[in-house]
């Protein structure tokens, strides 16, 4: 039997909905299911609607769907808003309080949440109860539900635990009279991988990086990447600043990479315009820094809590003048751990920033990665050694075939370390000579010969394929899940995913797009920004674009039926 279905688990903020969606995601992990949820709530403490969709399956699945198949519906409104989601033959698990709201069509069991906690203790174990409930609709074994409600509340008194789990007895209860058509036969098995969001990824990637201090300021979505350094700073050598803004975060952080240590903050799109300038000190003192955007909608506050890819162009371009750059936006888990960790390689060793374009979709979303977060045995250094030949000789910009100068660190060996926020000589003092302003904007660009052969090429999703759907970042889910729903209907389809966004891999992608008919760029933008990208830097102009940018995540099924459209 194949598995592959959507539970939805809406109501307000501050319901605890978080704790059911993650309580069901670990219990289908750890019998050896894949599991991915999205979580989508607004930017309140109390109030308006949230909600967790679980999508569960017995295959690998990467992006959500549109359709569910059971609603938890905490609130009246959940039932509202998602009923035309539900797929025919859907249930609907509704609060006894809200039941004479349901629509006759739909099939529903009213469950009072509120009450049925009490007898297990308090109501705020309501939560307890809906996961109890939609498990046991599920099939899922109780024994394994009761496990992870004690590895979850290990660290609570022992009256709190056996409270949750009477709730979760109460839950399973009350699921006794009613069936659930896509329940399955649960075959405990070993779990596959890592639950594991992108923010924590890169935090990991981070640590594997060798970074050893971060500053910020809170900013929704990245706000998850510090959250778990913080974590992390208990047990390894990181230490974490909470600046009083964003730009005080980012000259934090090139202080410290000036001073040798490998440095990153993480921000969003308006932070990240608020560190523009301190970008550009970064750039032209050649000193390596990793800033993460994690974007969001709008200019401005725009939507804080949703997601969104429109920042690809202004990363690319950000902060005055010109200068070299890595742009990396990683599609999954994995790619957000290792991305990360070769961003503080590269960016030390070519002296330049990197930046790594996350969203909220992949930041706040659990996925199972089944790959292996390795840390490399060694970290490279690319300082100058203490015992420089002629250190009273030293220039820090000194000028080389490469482009890349000697950098000694200050306080550290008989070097003297000079320099400025200017356009400068070889030794960091200021100058306005026009002869030495072009030999150092050269030397800065000569770099990019050698960034460019570190670029990677992009992954090509069945090869000779007439027809080629182009995504970048956290499309990546959706967009091969598309392209596998298309070959499936007998549509010559295949894909290609872009991680290394700049340098641009005009060369490698010019070659891809070059045999094939159609090309069709898949973003969250309004613009293609992509598309726009290829057609400058390539000369390919692609087909047409599938576009998203109301602040929600993309799905296969709308890739789909918008492809299938456009070539009509």
């Amino acid at each position: 039997m194949t598995v592959d279905i959507s539970v939805l688990i809406g109501g307000e903020a501050g319901q605890g909905i978080q704790t059911i969606g993650l309580l069901m995601a670990r219990t289908c992990h750890r019998a050896g299911l894949y599991v991915m949820v999205i979580n989508d709530f607004e930017s309140r403490i109390r109030g308006g609607h949230s909600f967790i969709q679980l999508r569960i399956s017995d295959r690998p699945v990467h992006g959500p769907t549109r359709k569910l198949h059971m609603v938890v519906a905490l609130d009246e409104r959940t039932y509202g808003l998602h009923q035309p989601e539900l797929t025919e033959g859907g249930l609907v698990l509704i609060s006894k309080d809200h039941a004479d709201t349901m629509a006759q069509h739909h099939r529903y069991k009213m469950v009072d949440f509120g009450g049925v906690a009490k007898k297990a203790g308090s109501s705020i174990l309501a939560n307890t109860v809906a996961a109890g409930t939609s498990l046991a609709l599920l099939g899922a074994p109780f024994d394994l539900f009761e496990n992870i409600l004690k590895s979850t509340f290990n660290q609570v008194e022992e009256k709190r635990l056996a409270q949750n789990i009477q709730a979760a007895q109460y839950g399973y209860t009350a699921a006794e009279d009613e069936t659930f058509k896509w329940s399955w036969p649960w075959a405990v098995t070993s779990p596959k991988g890592r639950l594991v969001d992108g923010a924590q990824a890169v935090a990991f990637g981070a640590l594997a990086g060798d970074c050893r201090f971060s500053a910020f300021y809170p900013m929704s979505p990245a706000t998850g990447i510090i959250q778990h350094l913080v974590d992390m700073a208990q047990t390894v050598p990181l230490v974490i600043e909470q600046a009083e803004d964003e730009i005080a975060a980012v000259n934090m952080v090139i202080g410290a990479a000036f001073a040798g240590v490998r440095a990153m903050t993480a921000t969003s799109g308006g932070g990240f315009s608020l560190m523009s300038e301190g970008l550009g000190l970064a750039a032209i003192t050649e000193t390596p820094i990793v800033i993460v955007n994690a974007q969001r909608p709008g200019p401005a506050t725009g939507l804080p809590t949703r997601t969104a890819q429109a920042d690809l162009q202004f990363v690319i371009h950000a902060s005055q003048d010109e200068f070299p750059r890595f742009v990396f936006a990683p599609g999954t888990p994995f790619e957000a751990f290792s991305v990360t960790a070769r961003a503080f390689e590269l960016s030390e060793r070519f002296q330049v920033p990197a930046i790594i374009l996350m969203d909220q979709y992949l930041n706040d979303s659990l996925f199972v990665a089944e790959e292996s977060f390795e840390a490399p045995e060694t970290v490279t250094s690319y300082t100058a050694a203490d015992d420089l030949e002629n250190p009273v000789g030293y220039r820090r910009y000194a000028f080389t075939d490469s482009g890349i100068s000697p950098r000694a660190l200050p306080c550290k060996g008989p070097a003297l370390v000079k320099v400025c926020s200017d356009e400068h000589d070889e030794e960091g003092h200021i100058t306005e000579d026009a002869d030495t302003r072009d030999a150092m904007v050269a030397k800065r660009f000569a770099k990019v010969a050698a960034m460019r052969k570190e670029i990677r090429p992009p992954e090509v999703i069945h090869a000779g394929s007439d027809i080629l759907l182009v995504s970048w970042g956290s499309m990546r889910g959706a967009m091969e899940e598309a392209v596998n729903q298309l070959r499936a209907d007998d549509i010559n389809c295949g894909g290609v995913h872009v991680v290394d966004l700049w340098p641009f891999p005009d060369t490698a992608l010019s070659e891809i797009l070059e045999k094939v008919t159609q090309f069709f760029v898949v973003e969250q933008n309004q613009s293609a920004q992509l598309g726009q990208l290829i057609r400058q830097q390539t000369g390919c102009q692609y087909t047409d674009a599938v576009l998203k940018y109301n602040g929600r995540p993309m799905s296969a099924g709308e890739i789909t039926d918008a492809i299938k459209t456009k070539l009509r």
